[in-house]
């Protein structure tokens, strides 16, 4: 019997999005390995694969802290565990708080951050603690990012009226442009890449998802002679959903996006898309 458990399978559909059954069948067939199991999924081409978001049930928020000359900024996500938290003054004022030591310190990692002092005597995780006492809810600071090498700019985007900002995007251009740097962060947060550019997708990556799409073309019976066009085809159409660079822009979409900064005579540096719980 395939040794995997029933947080195995959880994890699996909140991966793929594929059935419970399917999922089953995919960790017995992969003997519980979980990215074998992925791979099954995609190649049998079950629904809902490599394109949605992880599902959860965590709730939160994300906050921003921009320098006033757009040198440097801050995106970070702290969780909670009732969207009712989440939405409350007390709540955004620790997350606040927390975006803007992180601001002023540049911790190295989530783990510096923790071990910092925010407060003299009192630790990040200690501030924290109190904030789960006092809100009556397990707070957990989960990402952040922080940029300070360009011209910086935020976008914060609210998939509710009534909750706080879920979906924050960071990007740093070699020079000034507020326009393009809206525009291509509002981009960033409708298209979730992951990538600046096909150069930043590692070797490993791109081989494997090559891999993946010779097999899940065969399961399909195509000729043989077609193959390597076909894979060729799926990598590239990959790559231009995860490399933000090679995506059609969102504003207009007969033009990528590396068109639209080159027409700007901008660079896009880096970028850091955050949504909660995601």
């Amino acid at each position: 019997m395939a040794n995997f458990t029933a947080a195995d399978v959880k994890k699996l559909r909140e991966l793929t999005g594929a059935g419970m059954m399917d999922c089953k069948k995919a960790l017995t067939e992969a003997e519980g390995d979980l990215d074998k199991a992925v791979e099954i999924v995609r190649v049998k081409g079950l629904k809902g694969v490599a394109k949605r978001e992880s599902r959860t049930t965590e709730n939160g928020a994300v906050v921003s802290v921009i320098a006033e000359d757009n040198a440097s900024g801050v995106i970070l996500e702290l969780k909670c565990e009732t969207d009712f938290v989440a939405k409350g003054e007390k709540f955004l004022a620790v997350a606040d708080a927390l975006a803007a030591h992180v601001a002023k310190t540049a911790p190295a990692d989530a783990e510096a951050l923790m071990a910092s002092e925010i407060e003299p005597g009192k630790t990040v995780q200690a501030f924290v603690d109190e904030a789960n006492a006092t809100l009556g809810e397990k707070i957990v600071v989960d990402r952040f990012a922080r940029f300070a090498d360009g011209y910086v700019a935020v976008y914060m985007h609210r998939t509710a009226a009534d909750l706080p900002p879920q979906v924050a995007v960071l990007v740093e251009l070699d020079k000034e442009n507020a326009e393009v740097a809206k525009d291509v962060a509002q981009h960033i947060a409708a298209f979730a890449p992951k990538f600046v550019s096909r150069a930043d997708i590692p070797a490993d990556l791109l081989d494997n998802e090559r891999r993946v799409a010779e097999a899940t073309a065969r399961e399909e019976g195509k000729p043989e002679a077609a193959l390597p066009k076909i894979v060729e085809g799926r990598v590239t159409g990959f790559v231009k959903e995860n490399a933000v660079l090679e995506q059609a822009f969102a504003k207009d979409s007969k033009k990528t996006v590396q068109k639209v900064l080159d027409e700007a005579g901008v660079t896009l540096k880096r970028f850091a898309r955050i949504r909660v719980g995601a």
